[in-house]
């Protein structure tokens, strides 16, 4: 299916409501769930969460979402998560993708990562513009959102999964969309570290939150968290 087939399938309202929610959790999602989420009826979602997974929009498996096993344990259920493969449409026909991976092996030949950290960092403060650095993980969440990162709270509001810090939880958002992930998987370090940089630029180094780098399979490269020197 072309990528422009792929696209066409989200023009229904429920489809797109569907893989929205289940895009944006990062994690498998089951029919009942979505269904509810979507405020369609449990068949209906399983129409259109099908039709998604066989245009390749998500992928789909099996498990048993009561977390037991064995006799009694339930039949395991459809789930669904986020196909990680990439659609773009653009007309007529550009290959922006071929453009950047040259430019980023010019650059890593030439040992240019500084010079192209730098640039990412002015590009990232010039996005910013006349703002001030972002005044907290809030506000840098809706900068990232509006970047396409795709940011959340790793572990929730204080909840499991979230670092324990010094007078008490450390607050890290993670992002589980890197929007030069294609590049960044041919050239990790080079692009990983213009990413972090672009990103410092964005939210700014003398604020109460920074970037750091710390790299987790399927997420970008990059987290953000309160800043230690600006704790009280």
């Amino acid at each position: 299916m072309k990528d422009i087939d792929v696209i066409a399938v989200l023009q229904d309202p429920v489809r797109r409501r569907l893989y929205e929610y289940v895009a944006g959790q990062g994690r498998e999602v089951g029919r009942n769930e979505a269904a509810e989420a979507a405020g369609v009826a449990r068949t209906l979602a399983a129409h259109h969460l099908d039709r998604l997974a066989e245009a390749g929009l998500l992928d789909s498996g099996s498990r048993r979402l009561t977390g037991r096993s064995g006799p009694g344990a339930g039949r395991p259920a459809k789930v669904y998560t986020r196909a990680r493969v990439e659609r773009s449409v653009s007309l007529p026909a550009r290959d922006y993708r071929t453009a950047a991976e040259l430019l980023a092996e010019a650059a890593e030949e030439a040992g240019l990562d500084a010079g192209l950290c730098a640039a990412a960092r002015r590009r990232g403060e010039s996005l910013r513009g006349a703002a001030a650095p972002c005044g907290g993980l809030e506000e840098a969440m809706e900068v990232l959102a509006a970047r396409g990162y795709e940011p959340h709270l790793e572990g929730g509001e204080g909840g499991e999964g979230a670092q324990e810090g010094e007078g008490g939880r450390e607050r890290v958002v993670r992002m589980r969309n890197c929007p030069f992930h294609a590049v960044a998987e041919r050239f990790p370090p080079l692009v990983c570290g213009m990413n972090l940089a672009l990103l410092e630029g964005l939210i700014g180094v003398e604020g109460p939150v920074r970037a750091r780098m710390d790299a987790r399979p399927g997420e970008c490269c990059v987290v953000v968290e309160t800043s230690k020197d600006n704790e009280h």
